[in-house]
């Protein structure tokens, strides 16, 4: 690069007449504001630029803007701001480096993925990542972490809500744990997805009715794919959790005593769960063992290439057409018929079972895995008829040994 003294304060007039040089580009200074020049390239592109030296001593070179964008006058009035600022301490090239190299959101995603998701179960990392790809990435992945504001997440949250209410809480409190994570890291220093106004979110207590577990058992045996059945019938037997059943493995299974023992790394609660089976989780369990190979590590294997079974879905929403568990909807001019049950269901459906047979809370939240007695208390009113067969009971025997005791008419008088 070449550079010419300073001859002649600069003019839009002088700056049009500067030549191009016959390679790379020249630099020609103002004599009124050291420091203060114009560049011109070879191919004649021309801008005004600003040399400094920083409060350590280095030495930069800013470009104010090209000269189809600036004349002479207003560069030079940003050359003197510029100047003042930086006499006491600013850096204008070292604060653009800052900006360029800022972290975008796309690399906070990459690096919550990396370093946080690798923590949490295959299932909730899985559902995370499928979040962030179909909605945070396409919304704000190109946004500097600094600068993502309120109202970005709240106009995101407004707009999965249309369509996904439950969806979008879920979004805004992975962001907020996204965001959370970035003030630990310094990218930012506070977290701009507190404070979004939830949607309201009813607890779902769907449990298969006497009826709708006849037709599943019919329609499980009939199914084209018996290894997700076979996936679906012990979620029933078991009331485990999706994962824990996709996930097992042969070594937690001591058939003999019939026990499952679920380890830490498996369960929700991060605890070991060690929890005894029936004889028809047993028995669908040793025919399985009988059917596996010697060396299987998984009870149920993955495809292409998976350790173990992935993906469910699609034989579920078969399932549940072939057994008649549906919900249709009329959508524009057609009935959509969507399964109105959900594979997690199965859980609520045993516990269920467990609740109408007269087993206390505490029993079932043992069986579930739940370390919360709130969790268990949603299936408290499913005890009704157990304890009113009780009650009833403990009313017979107590008139059974009062001999004397009269039993009033509620319509009025006294029975004889």
């Amino acid at each position: 690069m070449r550079t010419q003294k300073p001859k002649e304060k600069l003019t839009d007039a002088i700056v049009k007449s500067i030549e191009p040089p016959a390679k790379g580009n020249e630099i020609s200074y103002d004599k009124e504001i050291k420091g203060f020049g114009v560049r011109v390239t070879a191919a004649g592109a021309k801008s005004f630029i600003l040399n400094y030296r920083t409060k350590s001593g280095l030495e930069r070179r800013y470009t104010i803007g090209s000269f189809e964008d600036w004349k002479c006058a207003p560069a030079r009035e940003e050359a003197k701001s510029l100047k003042r600022r930086i006499d006491v301490g600013f850096d204008p090239m070292g604060e653009l480096q800052s900006a360029r190299d800022a972290k975008t959101v796309a690399d906070l995603c990459d690096r919550f993925e990396k370093e946080h998701l690798t923590k949490k179960r295959d299932s909730t990392a899985r559902d995370y990542k499928a979040l962030i790809k179909n909605h945070i990435l396409p919304a704000l992945k190109n946004k500097k972490v600094a600068e993502v504001e309120f109202t970005d997440i709240d106009s995101l949250h407004r707009k999965i809500s249309k369509t996904a209410p439950y969806l979008a809480n879920r979004t805004v409190a992975v962001l907020s744990k996204m965001f959370g994570l970035a003030i630990k890291w310094r990218w930012r220093t506070d977290n701009p997805a507190k404070g979004i106004e939830r949607n309201d979110e009813q607890k779902r207590h769907r449990y298969l009715s006497p009826a709708e577990l006849v037709k599943l058992t019919e329609a499980l045996a009939a199914l084209y794919d018996q290894q997700a059945a076979n996936i679906f019938r012990l979620l029933l037997l078991t009331g485990a959790r999706r994962g824990e059943v996709q996930a097992a493995k042969w070594e937690q299974f001591d058939l003999t005593a019939g026990v499952w023992t679920k380890p830490g790394s498996t369960t929700k609660q991060k605890t070991m769960h060690r929890v005894p089976l029936s004889a028809p989780a047993r028995l669908l369990l040793t025919q399985l063992r009988e059917k596996a190979q010697e060396d299987a590590v998984y009870v149920f294997p993955g495809r292409a290439g998976a350790d173990h079974r992935v993906e469910i879905k699609a034989e579920w929403k078969d399932l549940c057409l072939a057994a008649g568990i549906v919900t249709a909807e009329t959508v524009g001019n057609k009935i959509v018929v969507t399964p109105s049950a959900r594979i997690h269901d199965l859980r609520h459906t045993y516990a269920s079972v467990l609740a109408s047979a007269g087993l206390s809370l505490p029993i079932i939240g043992a069986l579930l895995g739940h370390s919360q007695p709130a969790t268990t208390a949603r299936y408290s009113h499913l005890m009704d008829d157990p304890l009113r067969a009780a009650t009833e009971r403990a009313g017979t025997i107590v008139m059974a040994k009062d001999k004397g005791a009269e039993v009033l008419n509620l319509h009025g008088g006294a029975n004889g």
